[in-house]
């Protein structure tokens, strides 16, 4: 069924004619490739592989990236506006996107080679090459500057030990940017990125087993042993811990816009169920409980809508800061997982089936709350912003 939808504050306005034309041929791809199937999907625990090459054609996988490198070089809003609708879809599907092109081919883009840029760049945009991103070890997670990864050198190579954990993409990709340090454990500073082939001798990747979120994703431990790339791997234009971090902005920017989508289409669902469902001889829509429930989710909704159209602008304009990112990423996905709740609750013993969707965005969403910075820790990201005074180790 498409997505219908309500724009009290004509954000539709807002957006320029380029715009509307990308979230409105990602909504219609959306409404009809990946709506029918995502339910079973996520009871099977498979990501619909199948779309990727349709998501490279229409340009998808790093669409903000420049267009001699094969990519649709289009404004950050047009960006988001994919995003937000793919995480309609399903948060695994917008994941998928976000580690394709904000954890690897930004990484590869911002901090590569020339021949390191034209070697990936249009074969991951077009979606023949699947990458993944290896920051996050199980002991460290929060704290990435504090991973055990280690890239030692040995004549004209690099030699990579270690472990990767909770890795989207894992099992499936071609490439994988794996962070390491390459001088002592205890310099966060010398952590520099590399291009590993998947297929590379001591490469493994483990599918997560038990995952009741994200099941229409790939989500793997990275295995790393002795792995030796030649020196060319290395991303050279990496350095520190700050080179990783910027992926992340750049992901969590995507993230803001997603869950917007995914709280959408919780929305629709649940104004769609409030007119149909009769009880006691009415549309269960008629009754002032539903209706604050509807109300609610539209006022949110609204407002991080406003939210992402405001830090896309700002990213366009250069003028973007982390903390604004943090700002949208802590405020979307919590109201997004509140709509999922409302919509679950207002449904009734029906919003648990496989063949609605609040429930299966709530559990997604549930994951996206914790992964690339948890709620917490953007707390604390603003907190810092406010007062000037860090307290991550206080």
């Amino acid at each position: 069924m498409a997505y219908q939808g309500v724009d009290l504050y004509n954000v539709d306005a807002m957006l320029t004619e380029q715009e509307r034309a990308v979230r409105d041929t990602v909504r219609r791809w959306v409404d009809d490739e990946v709506i029918p199937i995502i339910a079973q999907h996520h009871l099977d625990g498979k990501f619909p592989l199948h779309l990727v090459p349709q998501m490279g054609h229409l340009g998808f996988f790093g669409a903000n990236l420049p267009a001699e490198y094969g990519c649709a070089e289009l404004d950050n809003v047009s960006y988001g506006l994919i995003m937000q609708e793919l995480e309609r879809g399903d948060s695994g599907l917008r994941s998928f996107a976000s580690v394709q092109g904000a954890l690897v081919m930004y990484p590869i883009y911002a901090f590569g080679s020339e021949e390191q840029k034209r070697k990936w760049l249009p074969k991951m945009a077009s979606g023949e090459v699947i990458g993944c991103f290896g920051l996050t070890e199980p002991d460290y997670g929060s704290d990435p500057g504090g991973m055990i990864t280690t890239a030692r050198k040995d004549g004209d190579c690099w030699v990579l030990s270690g472990s990767k954990m909770w890795i989207t993409n894992g099992s499936t990709a071609h490439i994988a940017v794996i962070w390491a340090k390459t001088g002592d454990l205890d310099d966060a500073r010398s952590i520099k990125g590399f291009l590993v082939p998947t297929d590379t001798p001591g490469f493994s990747a483990k599918d997560q087993a038990g995952k009741l979120s994200l099941r229409a994703s790939d989500t793997s431990e990275l295995v790393l042993d002795e792995v030796r790339v030649p020196a060319e791997a290395i991303l050279p234009d990496s350095q520190g811990l700050r080179s990783p971090i910027m992926c992340l902005t750049q992901a969590r920017y995507g993230i803001s816009w997603g869950v917007v989508g995914a709280a959408m289409a919780c929305f629709d669902e649940a104004v769609r169920y409030a007119k149909n469902r009769i009880m006691f001889n009415r549309p269960i829509g008629g009754f002032q409980l539903q209706q604050q429930r509807l109300a609610e989710m539209a006022t949110e909704i609204t407002k991080a809508q406003l939210l992402c159209l405001q830090l896309g602008r700002l990213k366009d304009l250069g003028a973007m800061t982390p903390e604004q990112v943090s700002l949208a990423k802590r405020n979307n996905v919590n109201m997004a997982t509140e709509c999922a709740r409302e919509t679950r609750r207002l449904l009734g013993a029906n919003g648990i089936l496989a063949e609605y969707q609040a429930m299966r965005h709530m559990v997604n969403l549930e994951s996206v709350y914790t992964y690339e910075g948890t709620h917490d820790i953007h707390t604390l990201v603003l907190g810092q912003a406010i007062t000037g005074l860090e307290a991550f180790r206080g």
